[in-house]
This record gives C-alpha cells, sequence and structure tokens, in this order.
C-alpha cells in the first residue's frame, strides 16, 4: 500500500510537469513526436501500430539503434587514435538480440558479444561471421566451448579455473589456437543497483587479480590456447567514468605484469536515461575520460596502449524501444492526508517488463492516442499479472482524465526487456516490430495462448480429453 511518504519522495525527483503531454527529449528516440496530438516514432503513428500488431507491443525504432551504434564506435575509434591505438566495439547481445538487430550492428562496424549458446546461434544464423564474436558465461560447458572452437569464435572470455580445464580438453587437436581473455574481478565497485555491479569480489563471475595470475600461467601451459588479452565490466546503468578509470588502472597494470598481451576489455555498461531527471554521460567524454585513463597508466607503466575493446550494449538500443499499452482500469487509491494516487491497470507488465520487480527500476510513461488539457495527476501504472509488485511505472504524472482505452507508451524499453520476457500467468510474449521511414515490420513474432497450450506435452497428447 503506498503511503504519503511515497509521494512526497517522488515529488523529489519528478516535479509536476507544466504539461503531461510533452515527450522528453532524453527518454524518447530521435524521431519521437506528436501529430495531431498522437504519438508518432520512426515516422509510424503508435495508434496504427496498435491497431496493427496489438498491444502490448514493443517498437523498436531502427535508425536510433544505427545511429547510436555508429556513434559509440566512433567516439571510442576517435578517443583510442589520438594515443595511437585502436578501438573494437561488441554490441552486447543479452540487452536485446535477434536477427535484424544483429544485422544492423554488424552493418555499422560493431562486433557481437553473446553469452549462451543460444545467443550464439542468434548471431551466427543472423550471418555475423564467427571471427566478429566474443563468447562470456560463467558456466560455459564442454559442448558450448567444442562448438565456439569450431565454429572459430574471434574470442572467448574465459571465467574459471573448471573453464579451463574444459577449454584444454576441447582443444587438444583442434587445427587452430583458440584465442581467450581473462574476465578479471577488479575490485572496482559501480554506484548501480547490487545485482548489476559486477567487478566485486563477492559475485559469480571473473578472477580475483591474484588469480587471473594463475590462469594466465594455466592458459599459456594449453597449446591450443592462445592468451590475447584481460577482460572487465565494472557493473551496468552506470553515468560517470570514474569507476571506468580506477578499473582500468588496476587493469592495465596486470596488463603489463603479465606481458605480451593485444587487448584490454573494458566491457560496457553505460547508462541511458529512464526519467526526465537523469542525465548519463556524453558518450564522447566518455570515451576519452576513459581512454585518457589508460593511456595515462600505460605512460607510467612504459608500456605500449594495446587495442582497447568495449560492450555497450543498453547503450546502443535501450533508448530505441518504446512498450505501447492499453490501459484497462484506473483506480483511485486514498493516501491519506488527502492524499490520492491512481493505480492504471495496463494489458502487460512485469512479464514484458521484469526490471522495475527486479531492481526497482523508474521508467517513464506518456498517453499515446491523445493529448489532454486535463491536470497532470500522480499515477503508478501497474499491470495485469496476480503479483502486487507487478509495477510498470512507479510514480509519473499523466492528464487527470487517462481513461480505459487509452494507448500507453514507456519509453526507454529497447535493452532487458524482450530479453527479460516471460510467460507469467500463461501471458503471451508481445511482438517486436522495427519502425523506420513510416513504416513498420515485425522482426520477432509474438505469442498466443495456443502457442503456449501447444508446448503443454499432456494437452498435445491425440485424443487426450
Amino acid at each position: 500500500m503506498s503511503s504519503s511518504h511515497d509521494r512526497a519522495a517522488a515529488e523529489e525527483w519528478l516535479p509536476v510537469p507544466d504539461d503531461a503531454n510533452d515527450l522528453a527529449p532524453v527518454v524518447w528516440p530521435g524521431s519521437a513526436s506528436r501529430r495531431d496530438g498522437r504519438l508518432q516514432i520512426g515516422g509510424v503513428d503508435a495508434g496504427e501500430l496498435a491497431a496493427r500488431f496489438g498491444t502490448p507491443l514493443y517498437v523498436l525504432d531502427e535508425d536510433e539503434v544505427r545511429g547510436r551504434a555508429r556513434r559509440i564506435l566512433a567516439a571510442f575509434q576517435q578517443a583510442a587514435a589520438r594515443h595511437g591505438a585502436e578501438a573494437r566495439v561488441y554490441y552486447a547481445g543479452k540487452a536485446f538480440l535477434s536477427a535484424a538487430v544483429a544485422r544492423w550492428v554488424l552493418e555499422e562496424g560493431l562486433r557481437i558479444d553473446v553469452a549462451s549458446p543460444g545467443e550464439l546461434a542468434v548471431a551466427s544464423a543472423a550471418g555475423a561471421d564467427p571471427a566478429l564474436l566474443g563468447l562470456h558465461g560463467n558456466n560455459k560447458s564442454a559442448r558450448e566451448l567444442a562448438r565456439a572452437v569450431e565454429i572459430g569464435v574471434g574470442t572467448i572470455i574465459v571465467d574459471s579455473v573448471d573453464e579451463i580445464v574444459r577449454l584444454a580438453s576441447v582443444t587438444d587437436g583442434a587445427s587452430r589456437r583458440q584465442p581467450v581473455l581473462i574476465r578479471v574481478n577488479t575490485g572496482i565497485h559501480a554506484e548501480t543497483h547490487d545485482f548489476l555491479a559486477t567487478a566485486h569480489e563477492d559475485q559469480k563471475f571473473g578472477f580475483s587479480l591474484d588469480g587471473a595470475r594463475e590462469a594466465a600461467a594455466l592458459l599459456r601451459a594449453i597449446p591450443g590456447v592462445e592468451l590475447v588479452g584481460l577482460h572487465c565490466h565494472i557493473g551496468s546503468q552506470i553515468f560517470g567514468s570514474e569507476g571506468f578509470a580506477a578499473s582500468a588502472e588496476r587493469l592495465v597494470a596486470l596488463h603489463a605484469e603479465l606481458g605480451g598481451l593485444d587487448v584490454l576489455n573494458l566491457g560496457g555498461g553505460f547508462g541511458i536515461a529512464y526519467t526526465r531527471d537523469q542525465q548519463p554521460a556524453v558518450i564522447e567524454e566518455l570515451a576519452d575520460a576513459i581512454v585518457d585513463a589508460v593511456a595515462a597508466t600505460c605512460a607510467r607503466l612504459d608500456v605500449p596502449v594495446p587495442t582497447l575493446v568495449f560492450e555497450p550494449g543498453r547503450a546502443i538500443v535501450g533508448t530505441a524501444g518504446v512498450t505501447l499499452y492499453e490501459v484497462g482500469t484506473v483506480k483511485p487509491v486514498a493516501l491519506g492526508d488527502g492524499l490520492v494516487r491512481t493505480y492504471v491497470s495496463v494489458d502487460g507488465g512485469m512479464s514484458d517488463n521484469a526490471r522495475p520487480a527486479l531492481y526497482g527500476a523508474d521508467y517513464s510513461a506518456r498517453i499515446a492516442s491523445r493529448v489532454s488539457d486535463a491536470v497532470p495527476a500522480l499515477v503508478r501504472v501497474v499491470g495485469s499479472h496476480c503479483e502486487s509488485g507487478d509495477i510498470v511505472v512507479n510514480a509519473e504524472y499523466l492528464p487527470a482524465d487517462v481513461a480505459p482505452g487509452d494507448l500507453l507508451a514507456v519509453p526507454a524499453t529497447g535493452a532487458y526487456c524482450f530479453s527479460l520476457s516471460s510467460n507469467y500467468n500463461y501471458m503471451p510474449r508481445p511482438p517486436v516490430v522495427a519502425v523506420r521511414d513510416a513504416e513498420a515490420r515485425v522482426i520477432v513474432h509474438g505469442e498466443t495462448v495456443d502457442d503456449l497450450l501447444a508446448r503443454d506435452a499432456v494437452l498435445a497428447q491425440k485424443g487426450d480429453s
């Protein structure tokens, strides 16, 4: 149950807007606008998208994805070039991966980071050159490693001693040496949710600094393996460069100590805005700060600046996504002291966006089907699941006349929404539609209840009653 304290806390960062119809540029794709009051994305009317494809609906602006991929690649390449070095960018497929997105980022000059056999299969089926893929994972099986070696995956990021033992087995007698990186926990804690901070010591990924030294010795003793560099990822949804710079300093020191390494992969985790008050770092400034920190440490230790690698995912695809819902129930709830919060229920929820439940993530929302001159009202957008934690947008101001049948749009849902989607309460997962140049096309088919029933082995038996 909400309280007046909840409302007061919301207002500290969420001021009452002058216009509850406006589209704050920081959270929407660059193509988002209103025409006759109706939301347009990529030149396509949101109402037409809902009518054609149904709701809930993931909408992805192709030009936004491509533009962000180009900009991030250029930023890091230019920053590295100032120090006589090369930079590569891998798209972190876990943020959202489909054949279409894989092809977009490859066409823009990026490589792809995959973290499971399924992601490896999607990237490969989309036509990615295996040499442009990096394989992550804290529990890679011998079969998964053998497949990666067989098809010629560019780099495998090694995560444990057990994995090194498996690699020794699967590379024995292979026709080529498999390039690998060691994932290192530098002990730098990103300022983010605990579950998103991935470089501290008490977690499942990677080696400690001492453990990485031992791993390097083990890997260098395996004939079928070539140790080419180090990897570190400090976390996700990070706005500043300080954590990256501090982590890089420790990683470069280990790089210099080990000698003969060509690659330093500093991971990703660059944040985006989910609400109008958030201001992510300008990517060019972030790239300069991180690369300058690496170069300064290399100069101090008298080693060349290695090839620098980065793995953004959310920063490329997050802001490109908008999820459309239809409003069902609208319920004002008295909070006490004369305060009221309006609960706006939509036809999706935690099955299509688990991040609010998992991380307490905040989002924004706007009515997409019309504009209104009604006064702004504090609302909580909730889903249709049998779960009190089924919150889509914890706190937002919408026009007070929000009503059943309105089309609601939630921006910045391109990353980790489809990827984390589920069939909780037997909800079918929505389709993903790409928009570009006033045209829309399905890039991932949605599910139906019949699809879910077809997976039930008992119901699938012929003649079952």
